[in-house]
């Protein structure tokens, strides 16, 4: 058995090895028989819609339950709801089957702690390799000592007054007219509710999840639907989320996206200097825009970059002390309400900074300054040994020369499907424009 655990958990094409029931199974003994010792037993349980849901979640539990555990279930519901649940609940872990952004044939297994942290890497080692060397057989459990399973019926309710709570006494409510994209996904059975509740002007569309149908042409990872629709209906502004509702994008009254870069902006505009942002440092990936640093800079905050991925910028920001973090993708962390990304929490915090200032949303939006960036994703069959051939270093050393002085590159490989994403950024549009042919044809005939 290889090594499971990626950047985010485990992840892959859903029945199919690692994402299979049988991995699931054992995967759910080996979170047993880590705990084998503890007091508190129960692990809590949250998925998205992917109709491969349903069967992981039942191999899951049943292995948890195998081994002496007992499982907590939330159902549908977002990625970070699983996080505060499973603080809330004194769980002792919480676990998502999400493959947040990715089409519906894919699937993943993500742990969160105690408190609602994503599990460290020293965890994920442990489990693994309890796992890959089979330790959980030692247990053997019967009677009394099987785990039970508990629905969590009052689960989105719960976390629903948590996002109320969390901007209520201080939301400036304005006369926007908003549409949001839920993908399909897990946030279809929240985000309605929850603005009603908040009395806002609003339209939901992609909220009918079928199984098959999460993150196909809508969602933050295809904004044109959303843009279209804010066009016609004159709206002021939409918010699309992925999957898994642990990331947002927005499109303005004109029907352009404002990113994960110029949703931090726009907050820090506003309430840096009410003190809102302690010490005023803002914690951002190396994916983010050029032009971030120098505008949050002008404003009086201090950018300090990170690797890619929320729990890396998490950890930046716990060792700097910062209160607000995130990605351009939209993973946004707000720590003074959660030390994850949440779309739902980033939406209504944005509402409330827009609402703040006469200027209509483009406009905010547009104060960030930006580089000309283009991000290129590959297909690649074995992406590691294609990044260390000779050709690819060959062509990568005339990319570096041509952007030295003049702007950025970064090369690595997907995190969690097999692919590689090139980032070009240059103030010369035409330089990254040249490079994009260059590359296609580069990669088309070298890519196997």
């Amino acid at each position: 058995m290889n090594k499971l655990f990626g950047t985010d958990g485990i992840r892959g094409l859903a029945n199919q090895y690692p994402m299979n029931a049988e991995i699931a199974f054992n995967l759910g003994r080996a979170v047993g028989y880590y705990y084998r010792n503890k007091v508190n037993k129960n692990i809590l349980i949250g998925k998205d819609t992917r109709v491969s849901g349903d069967m992981l979640e039942a191999a899951l539990t049943a292995g948890l339950c195998s081994a002496g555990t007992n499982v907590m279930n939330a159902g549908v519901i977002t990625t970070p709801a699983v996080a505060y649940l499973t603080n809330y609940y004194k769980a002792t872990m919480g676990v998502v089957i999400s493959a947040s952004h990715n089409h519906y044939y894919d699937n993943g297994i993500k742990f969160f702690n105690g408190n609602g942290y994503k599990i460290e890497n020293k965890l994920e080692k442990e489990i693994e390799n309890i796992l890959i060397n089979e330790e959980y057989k030692r247990i053997n459990t019967s009677g009394k000592c099987i785990g039970k399973v508990q629905l969590l019926k009052d689960a989105k309710n719960i976390y629903i007054e948590y996002v109320i709570n969390s901007i209520n006494g201080y939301f400036n409510k304005n006369e926007y007219k908003i549409i949001f994209d839920c993908a399909n996904g897990a946030s279809s059975n929240i985000v309605e509710e929850l603005f009603y509740r908040l009395n806002l002007n609003f339209k939901v569309i992609n909220n009918r999840p079928n199984g098959m149908n999460i993150n196909k042409k809508c969602g933050s990872t295809c904004l044109d639907e959303l843009q279209n629709k804010v066009l016609n209906e004159h709206a002021d502004l939409g918010f699309a989320f992925d999957g898994d509702a642990d990331r947002v994008l927005a499109v303005d009254e004109k029907g352009q996206m404002i990113d994960g870069d110029q949703m931090m902006v726009i907050y820090v505009d506003t309430f840096l200097k009410e003190g809102q942002l302690g010490n005023n440092k803002i914690i951002a990936t190396y994916m983010s825009n050029l032009g971030f640093d120098e505008t949050i800079e002008e404003l009086g905050g201090k950018v300090i970059r990170t690797d890619i991925g929320d729990k890396y910028v998490l950890r930046q920001m716990i060792r700097e002390k910062a209160l607000l973090g995130g990605e351009q993708s939209g993973h946004i962390i707000f720590l003074k309400n959660s030390p994850n990304g949440d779309g739902i929490i980033t939406s209504l915090q944005l509402l409330n900074a827009l609402s703040k200032k006469d200027a209509k949303i483009s406009v905010q939006a547009a104060r960030m300054k930006k580089y000309y960036q283009k991000l290129l994703n590959y297909k690649i069959t074995d992406k590691y040994s294609f990044l260390n051939s000779k050709q690819f270093n060959l062509i990568k050393n005339d990319l570096q020369n041509s952007f030295k002085d003049m702007g950025r590159i970064l090369i690595r490989p997907s995190g969690t499907e097999n692919k590689i994403r090139i980032l070009l950024e240059s103030r010369d549009k035409n330089i990254i424009d040249d490079w994009v042919k260059k590359l296609d044809i580069f990669i088309e005939n070298y890519k196997d």
